[in-house]
């Protein structure tokens, strides 16, 4: 070849789905930073169409154009469904996304965020815009294994959010447990409910019907819930609800919801029902 590598021209990011023989590709118009932690490979870089991407053991976790459809949709569907939450626990989610939409709650009082690798949360404020909420007054950050954290918590939140990676990387795996759901239930308060990332139904789906499984043997008020995320496998996310008695369709904070929804981009009330209206393919697996 005569002509050189050029950065931005020739480099380029692979993100193989579950297989290996689909995925996302992206092209690196700058990289920002690359490192290899204790616990997983953390790649940060910019891409044209999508803006800042970070990526752990080199699947996506954000995208500048569309992490708020993830994160707002793990957040509020829970937060929405309990009457006052208060005291909130954030279990991964070190790049802040979750984080920052929990605390645009005026309720909230205390976020306790847990995420293993102290370097996702160091780079995130470095390079991120969602790492902003990071800097809250209101967040005690806690880097440790966040299955080993809360065996140690007892009837302390009024909301838990599982923002994990994927269970085939890193450390995620821990977070997929029967142990960890069961701990999650004793961790919550009465009224408490608790929101999971649980995959995509395409390339992902038996570890959607695992977690479910799980979860439903903890506790009492179990139910899936979908939306979109491009630039995750297949586009097309699940997530899991779960409560001690609360349902997320007859519990909603209607007006609360209406009135936060005019500053967010992707939820409010009707897509929150929305969301519990499941296809066939996928109810019939649920059974």
């Amino acid at each position: 070849m005569s002509e050189k590598v050029v950065p931005g021209k020739h480099l380029w990011f692979f993100d193989y789905f579950s297989g290996g023989d689909v995925g996302l590709v992206m092209r690196i118009s700058r990289m920002i930073h690359s490192e290899q932690t204790q616990y997983q490979r953390i790649d940060i870089f910019d891409n044209p169409t999508l803006g800042r991407v970070f990526a752990l053991d080199g699947i996506t976790m954000t995208t500048d154009v569309d992490e708020f459809m993830y994160h707002e949709m793990l957040a509020h569907v829970a937060m929405f469904s309990h009457q006052n939450p208060r005291s909130v626990l954030i279990v991964g989610g070190g790049d802040g996304g979750t984080l920052r939409e929990v605390l645009r709650h005026p309720q909230v009082e205390r976020v306790v965020l847990c995420e293993i690798d102290k370097r996702v949360v160091e780079l995130s404020k470095q390079y991120l815009k969602t790492g902003v909420a990071l800097e809250s007054e209101k967040v005690e950050l806690v880097f440790e294994n966040g299955a080993e954290y809360i065996k140690r918590i007892r009837n302390q939140f009024d909301v838990i959010i599982i923002d994990s990676t994927d269970p085939t990387a890193g450390e995620g795996g821990h977070l997929f447990t029967q142990d960890f759901y069961k701990s999650c239930y004793d961790a919550l308060k009465d009224d408490g409910v608790m929101t999971a990332e649980a995959e995509n139904p395409l390339y992902d789906f038996g570890w959607l019907k695992i977690a479910y499984k799980r979860i439903r043997a903890a506790f009492p008020v179990v139910r899936v819930y979908q939306g979109f995320m491009p630039t995750y496998p297949s586009g097309y996310w699940l997530y899991i609800f779960a409560s001690k008695g609360r349902d997320p369709l007859k519990d909603i904070r209607i007006e609360d919801a209406q009135r936060m929804s005019v500053e967010l981009k992707y939820y409010n009330e009707e897509v929150h029902r929305a969301a519990f209206v499941l296809p066939n393919f996928i109810k019939r697996e649920l059974v």
